[in-house]
């Protein structure tokens, strides 16, 4: 990578110290792998905006006024030469690149904060299993599950904190939204409306109720949410465009922000390939296992409780006897916090009905947990890969990894001992590639996000998507509110196979033996970054990346 060539013509505005020189113009090339830590600092501050009332301010003007800066940094980054540059260093350098063409953009395309009234919800009630939440957020949420209930007097102050900036952050999103993505704003309004009912709840806690500060404060913000849903309600009748960004808009974000070396169509072909394989798989262990038994759910809490042990005891014994990943410490209680309860079954979702079967496939995706858990408890050297990446930037290592696991576990022996789970895997696969092919066509704008939903629904086996309609709404939206997502399930599990095809080839043309448990320890200590980032890393080969050079 090299970026050679970049006139400066004022360095005080990209903050470098010229040299002494009676040529008023000169070229200045940052060489330093130190001058990209400080420059990532710089910008991981500027990328959070100054206040209003408060409140983070998305105005118009305050982003006009902030371009310049913006452009400043970006061009101090692109004057860098990294050529001896080590290869983790350099993938750090393209992280920090792919953030700021994920904020240009926002500013040009997405604009969450003037489309998507989403973009307004304050208040989250649950951590994310990836990095950060997914979807376009605020810089001021209000996280509820970081609190302990009855709160110290130190929480209570941070509580009150959080919750003040609710009101005037609503009103500024009621001058702010002037777009006209009518299916953004129609399921926005939900969003907004489950924000008031948590407020409620949260007001009603017999540890609140009694504290009137605390009840003053959430009164009020909960009068200016009910208040902003009305407004929404009112405007959404003026609001008539698309919601998608469209094909070319759509590979642009895809190649040059999240690092996905994919076009919209060839997105397309993969999707509809892993819809008709995992179809096709399923029939095939229906007709191997058509002599066993049908599986049974769990019909009672105890019988629940009973499977979800079982079922986290062979998962992690699994991995750590066949030597699958070397099982950490924190796996098991990072496993256990989230192994869920029971649900009767008139009121299960599509992954509540497997889980009830066998819990198994949803847990080998739960290696969320175990990532999460490493972020804590093993931290990565590199500053840049310490947190979670912006923009949702991770989406392809951590949920096409968490995807891919299902089925690898699977193929490397985890249901020896219930050959009728493997059908479970092939339902979770076909769901995932519908799904998100509904979300591609509603990104290219021929689909509604309704008609997206439907394939979603359709192409589910066994009518698993029928059951519970919430949950399609909320994935279906949140694709559309998050280009790339809704795709990066099934387009990471391929990338990821990629990297591991060509590591194995690597080492078998070298005359030594792959082994599974390097693998995925190699994957781990790289850090939640871009498959394609990881590909390069593990191989020492940006060919995947040859796509995405070109815009580089």
């Amino acid at each position: 990578m090299k970026h050679l060539g970049i006139l400066l013509l004022l360095c005080f505005f990209i903050g470098c110290k010229q040299k002494e020189s009676t040529n008023p113009v000169e070229t200045v090339v940052l060489t330093q792998y130190e001058d990209l830590l400080t420059l990532f600092k710089e910008w991981r501050t500027f990328e959070n905006p100054p206040k209003l009332n408060g409140a983070p301010d998305y105005t118009h003007s305050s982003f006009e006024s902030r371009q310049p800066v913006f452009e400043m940094l970006r061009t101090r980054l692109q004057t860098m030469d990294t050529t001896n540059w080590s290869i983790p260093e350099q993938i750090d350098w393209m992280i920090v690149w792919a953030e700021m063409n994920g904020y240009d953009f926002n500013y040009r395309v997405l604009k969450p904060w003037e489309r998507d009234p989403a973009f307004y919800k304050s208040v989250w009630t649950a951590k994310s299993d990836v990095p950060a939440h997914e979807g376009p957020t605020n810089h001021s949420t209000t996280e509820l599950w970081t609190y302990n209930f009855p709160l110290s007097a130190e929480e209570q102050t941070r509580l009150i904190s959080d919750l003040k900036i609710i009101p005037a952050l609503n009103e500024q999103a009621k001058q702010n939204l002037t777009g006209n993505a009518r299916e953004l704003w129609i399921s926005g309004i939900r969003d907004i409306r489950e924000q008031s009912a948590v407020l409620k709840t949260l007001s009603e806690k017999d540890d609140i109720k009694g504290n009137p500060e605390i009840v003053a404060v959430i009164d009020a913000s909960l009068r200016s949410t009910d208040d902003f849903v009305l407004w929404l309600e009112e405007q959404v009748l003026k609001k008539t465009g698309p919601s998608g960004i469209g094909k070319e808009n759509y590979t642009w974000y895809l190649q040059n922000v999240h690092l996905v070396p994919l076009t919209w169509e060839e997105e397309v072909m993969i999707l509809k390939r892993e819809l008709s394989r995992a179809w096709a798989s399923l029939k095939l262990e229906e007709h191997r296992n058509r002599d066993l038994p049908d599986l049974i759910d769990a019909s009672s809490p105890e019988a629940y409780e009973k499977l979800a042990n079982y079922a986290a005891n062979s998962l992690l014994g699994f991995l750590d006897q066949q030597e699958i990943v070397t099982v950490k410490p924190y796996f098991e209680q990072a496993l256990r916090e989230h192994l869920g309860t029971y649900v009767p079954k008139e009121e299960r979702n599509f992954f509540l009905i497997g889980e009830h079967y066998d819990p198994r496939p949803l847990y080998s995706h739960f290696y969320h947990w175990f990532e999460l858990a490493r972020m804590e408890y093993e931290p990565h050297n590199s500053a840049i890969r310490r947190g979670p990446l912006l923009y949702n930037i991770f989406d392809s290592r951590n949920e096409g990894t968490a995807t891919a696991v299902e089925e690898m576990f699977m193929q490397a022996g985890l249901y020896a001992d219930s050959p009728r789970v493997r059908e479970i895997v092939y339902i979770m696969i076909a769901q995932r590639a519908a799904r998100g092919l509904g979300s591609l066509y509603a990104h290219a704008n021929t689909m509604t996000m309704e008609e997206a939903g439907g394939i979603h629904s359709e192409y589910t086996p066994r009518g698993w998507m029928k059951t519970e309609k919430e949950l399609l709404i909320f994935e279906q939206h949140l694709y559309l509110r998050q280009p790339g997502y809704g795709t990066s399930y099934i387009t990471g599990k391929y990338l990821l196979e990629n990297a591991m095809a060509s590591y194995a080839k690597i080492l078998e043309d070298s005359g030594q033996e792959f082994q599974l448990k390097t693998f995925f320890d190699t994957l781990n200590s790289i850090g939640n970054i871009p498959i394609s980032l990881g590909h390069w890393e593990m191989t020492g080969s940006k060919e995947n990346l040859k796509i995405i050079q070109k815009q580089n």
